[in-house]
């Protein structure tokens, strides 16, 4: 192994900071992870919280779609640590994984508190050396140290490169909180702004309310989910639909299958000040059959006992129909048939970034060489959720951290190796 007379630094101790330090010190690089946070891998974590979904199963060519219009800027990276370089990777820590009903990879105990130690600790035995309640502020001016405020005061210290994994801006209170992108911006390096990405939205005013839903769901319906449902946008044909759940909140929905349309909705909103979102309230059932059913006579009950005994719709998706239908479009059994199979619900603006899962924008990946490097900033390489990439949950956001973290810290032990000069302030 390779003995390195300089230091690596790495900014951030979610996945992408702690992989890029793995892989520095695996090349033999001293390494120096700071934090600014009590302790690290926290949003990790709480990802965990109901299940650590590390990666997907699917197919390479269509894991790599997940990530849009960024998929070819990212292929280098997800293709050199995909979905079984991860599940190997996680063996490798003692952690066995498996893949549930809808693909997605678990670890066995679904937990991520275990993995998360079995990784600090092989970091810990390989020389990494953790700095908790660290928060980078740039660089000195005059020796192009790094300046941390820490515990006992402002500090300087010297590294020869840097990956810094400092995360969007999404659940501050655990460190990611944006703060990054005033001192990259100062050094030139072009940002796309941060926005929130897996994310709720609000829904425009409803027929029933003035302000988005009725008081009625609001009081009644707020953190119950809607299931089983399909969705699409409303520019796509119904073959296209994506099937799944989401939930009501008290201005708007939100959950799993919200986020897989998110940046679609957000863009639209930005576009047109408001997306609308189509919903299929009775996948199982062909359109013909609901119709069927709406013509079908009720004498004296009532309609909601009607279609929840034709049909199986229960309260809280009649509460919806009334919420964009009015008394008569009700009473019109093709109106209603149609929207039991397309009921459009129009979306105001996503919820505020602090309450997001993920972010889109940020360090702009045209600003990279290959290795993960800013072309401007020599020595110091970007990785994880402060580029400027999206994808829906599912796995593939841990998987992009990951793997574009290997990149930068490969990259970071190779500029060390073949190009050793400090860093300019």
């Amino acid at each position: 192994m390779t003995s390195f007379p300089l230091r690596a630094a790495v900014i951030g101790g979610g996945p992408a900071g702690l992989m890029a330090a793995e892989v520095l010190a695996e090349h033999g690089v001293p390494v120096d992870l700071f934090d600014a946070m009590p302790s690290v891998g926290r949003k990790f974590l709480l990802a965990g919280r109901g299940g650590l979904n590390l990666t997907h199963s699917e197919r390479p060519e269509s894991f790599l779609a997940r990530y849009g219009e960024r998929s070819s800027a990212l292929r280098e990276a997800i293709s050199a640590f995909g979905a079984e370089e991860v599940r190997r990777w996680a063996a490798g820590l003692g952690v066995e994984t498996f893949v549930g009903t809808s693909g997605r990879v678990f670890p066995t105990d679904m937990k991520a508190a275990p993995l998360l130690r079995a990784w600090l600790h092989r970091l810990r035995a390989a020389g990494v050396r953790l700095h908790t309640r660290h928060r980078w502020k740039g660089w000195d001016p005059s020796t192009g140290d790094l300046l941390f405020d820490a515990p006992a005061g402002r500090i300087a210290h010297a590294a020869q490169a840097v990956v810094l994994a400092l995360g969007g801006a999404s659940w501050p209170r655990l460190g990611s909180d944006g703060t990054w992108v005033p001192l990259l911006a100062a050094r030139g390096v072009p940002i796309e702004p941060l926005q929130p990405a897996n994310c709720g939205f609000d829904v425009a005013p409803t027929r029933a309310g003035g302000a988005g839903w009725s008081d009625h769901v609001r009081q009644r319906y707020a953190g119950q989910p809607v299931k089983p449902v399909a969705a699409r946008m409303d520019t796509q044909p119904p073959e296209d639909s994506r099937q799944g759940e989401f939930v009501l909140t008290e201005t708007g929905i939100e959950g799993s299958l919200v986020y897989a349309f998110s940046a679609r909705l957000r863009n639209e909103i930005a576009r047109h000040g408001r997306a609308t979102w189509i919903i299929d309230l009775l996948p199982q059932h062909s359109p013909a059959q609901v119709l069927a059913e709406t013509r079908r006579p009720r004498g004296s009950r009532s309609l909601s006992t009607h279609l929840k005994s034709r049909l199986g719709i229960a309260a809280l998706k009649m509460a919806l129909l009334h919420e964009v239908l009015s008394p008569q479009q009700l009473d019109d059994p093709e109106r209603l048939a149609t929207a039991l199979k397309a009921l459009p619900l129009t979306l105001a603006r996503p919820r505020p970034v602090e309450e997001a899962i993920s972010t889109a924008g940020g360090v702009r990946l045209e600003a990279l060489d290959a290795d993960g490097m800013l072309r401007d900033l020599p020595g110091v390489f970007c990785a994880g959720e402060m580029l400027d990439w999206d994808a829906p949950t599912g796995g593939y956001l841990l998987t992009a951290c990951f793997a574009t973290g290997r990149l930068a810290g490969q990259g970071a032990a190779r500029w060390l190796r073949q190009r050793p000069p400090a860093i300019a302030g």
